[in-house]
């Protein structure tokens, strides 16, 4: 063999073709994870790997109008396609993704992000920009380390992947600029990531005793989260065997509140039904299904308690359970339902259909009667959107009252996607999250239910939906105050201060933005204006004047929450707020006699 050839043989598999630079590098391993798509603003110290995406033309470079929309952006794009990456640049560029990326982790969706640096020569000398990644992303992420060398780079971007795909979560690579432009290096362990599915469910002593007790109970309730959402058929599966209430949580409604689904009962919680809160508080068995419910208050305390989580440190935080078991949704029920004998009693799902039914057929005709009223009431708004948008639309939605409209009417129907900032509960994530959505869903109508106060935020970021033209319907639920936060104060027994707003007219921004802009202040022109928003091809944007006094009430009122509300009006009486006061009566006499 030729001298050539050994040293051909020499080279170990992994290695790097020593003609590339850094960001060539990392290039070709977010290209190999699957990342398609980069949500970032260039500058300084990011410029050599945007010229390596420039150059590779693989991977497509969003240019965001600010980086907490980028990081909400990937996000999305790593809530519906399994990966997702932004970038920021030196100092305040990256510090932008912060409040992005602690929503992508704490969603459980794996984004890269890349916080590129000042050079390593100038790091500890208080420069201009410097910022220590390390200790400014460790409560946002699985993994942040600052590569400082070549070689540092080539093993902690395969780590970074890894841990954001097994983990599920952010991984942020700290890259000085002089690090990102320099010679890529070998190194001797594995460049490649590794995706491995396994089967993961209990093992068949957790699995006998786990059908045990659902065999000898007959009033179950399965209540459904997130974790539901690849064992959708196999959930429908358990609850007609055990002729169970399906109930289900904002992030798991989308999967399970269908005309076709004849076990639902609705959501349980702060934005739920009043049949959902009744399902979980009268079964005899409640069993938690890849849910990590944060509202211990809607939960109950004396039924017996079964809880399945793919992560096991979560059984048990939210609910005294009685059984916990770990294991991925899809495999357990699969191995499960073989067990099971069946259940011959349907009286109780029938009760909890029958309260289901008739709380939906209220809230229907109460949404649907807002048409006439003077003020445009958000709840009709928000029906005629769930008839209006396509059967396989993906929403997503302002934290506030948006959610709690969104929460109410939206429905799931042949392939319809929900999402929002549902664990993180930021204000200003429906529009950047639909960036997201649009850019890596062309096919898929987007439609982003935004708060005035959310669109308000980020609505620079406008321009990057034209800039792109992606054909979002952008809807502004437009009350003129922080909806959400008058009520909270509300109920506190507060006088509601600080919480109006003087806002533009979203509609002709979005025209100087070249968004089509809708303007809608009369119900009477809802509907046709709503039909005429929605068939537009292009990106759109309306703005709809709604009643700032519509409340929304939880599905279990607490007599504190009662008395608060009533200690606020008699506040605002003594300030001489007496049109406010009748204009929040007004607006709400069906809500206010129903709590009452």
């Amino acid at each position: 063999m030729s001298l050539a050839a050994l040293l051909f043989h020499a080279v170990p598999e992994n290695s790097c073709d020593m003609s590339k630079n850094v960001s060539d590098l990392l290039v070709e391993k977010l290209y190999n994870a699957g990342v398609r798509r980069v949500y970032a603003i260039t500058g300084d110290s990011l410029n050599p790997v945007n010229d390596a995406i420039r150059r590779d033309g693989r991977l497509e470079w969003i240019h965001v109008r600010h980086e907490e929309a980028g990081a909400y952006a990937a996000s999305m794009d790593a809530e519906l396609n399994g990966i997702g990456c932004c970038m920021g640049s030196s100092g305040p560029g990256h510090v932008h993704l912060i409040n992005g990326l602690y929503d992508a982790n704490r969603a459980g969706n794996p984004v890269i992000a890349i916080a590129s640096t000042i050079e390593t020569h100038r790091l500890g000398q208080d420069n201009f920009q410097e910022t220590n990644p390390f200790y400014l992303f460790q409560d946002c992420s699985k993994y942040v380390y600052m590569a400082n060398t070549p070689k540092q780079f080539s093993h902690m971007i395969q780590v970074a992947i890894q841990t954001a795909i097994t983990e599920k979560g952010v991984a942020v690579l700290g890259l000085p600029g002089d690090v990102a432009s320099a010679k890529a290096e070998d190194i001797v362990t594995s460049t490649t990531n590794y995706f491995t599915p396994a089967v993961y469910r209990p093992c068949e002593p957790q699995l006998e005793e786990l059908a045990q007790v659902l065999n000898e109970k007959k009033k179950i309730t399965l209540f459904c989260g997130i974790g539901c959402r690849d064992a959708v058929k196999e959930t429908l599966a358990l609850a007609r065997i055990l002729k169970a209430a399906v109930c289900y949580t904002f992030r798991g409604k989308i999967f399970f509140d269908t005309d076709t689904n004849t076990h639902a009962v609705g959501m349980n919680g702060l934005l739920g039904n009043p049949s959902g809160y009744k399902a979980c508080h009268e079964a005899e068995v409640l069993v938690l299904l890849g849910t990590d419910f944060p509202y211990v208050d809607f939960l109950p305390e004396k039924n017996t308690i079964i809880q399945i989580d793919n992560k096991p440190d979560r059984i048990g935080r939210r609910a005294k359970v009685d059984y916990g078991y770990a294991g991925d949704i899809k495999n357990t029920l699969e191995a499960l339902m073989p067990k099971l004998t069946g259940n011959d009693d349907g009286s109780f799902l029938k009760e909890m259909r029958e309260e289901y039914e008739n709380s939906e057929e209220n809230l229907t005709d109460f949404a649907q009667s807002q048409g006439d009223y003077k003020e445009i009431q958000p709840e009709y708004i928000a029906d005629l959107i769930d008839k209006i948008a396509a059967d396989d639309a993906i929403f997503t939605v302002d934290t506030g009252m948006t959610a709690v409209w969104a929460a109410r009417f939206i429905k799931g129907k042949r392939n319809r996607y929900l999402t929002g900032s549902f664990n993180h509960g930021s204000m200003a994530n429906a529009m950047p999250m639909a960036i997201g959505a649009a850019a890596s869903h062309k096919d898929r109508q987007i439609v982003a239910m935004c708060g005035d106060g959310g669109l308000s935020m980020l609505l620079g970021d406008l321009a990057t939906i034209a800039q792109y033209k992606y054909p979002i319907k952008v809807v502004v639920f437009n009350n003129h105050s922080l909806g959400m936060v008058k009520l909270e104060m509300e109920v506190a027994g507060y006088v509601n201060w600080q919480t109006n707003m003087v806002n533009p007219p979203f509609d002709k921004v979005a025209d100087a933005m070249n968004i089509r802009g809708f303007e809608l202040k009369d119900p009477a022109e809802a509907e046709n204006k709503l039909h005429e928003f929605f068939r537009h091809e292009g990106p759109a944007l309306i703005n709809i004047y709604t009643d700032p006094n519509a409340l929304a009430m939880p599905p279990h009122v607490e007599f504190s929450q009662v008395t608060g509300f009533l200690t606020s009006m008699v506040k605002k009486a003594g300030l001489g707020k007496f049109k406010e006061i009748k204009d929040t009566i007004t607006a709400n006499t069906g809500h206010i006699d129903e709590v009452l």
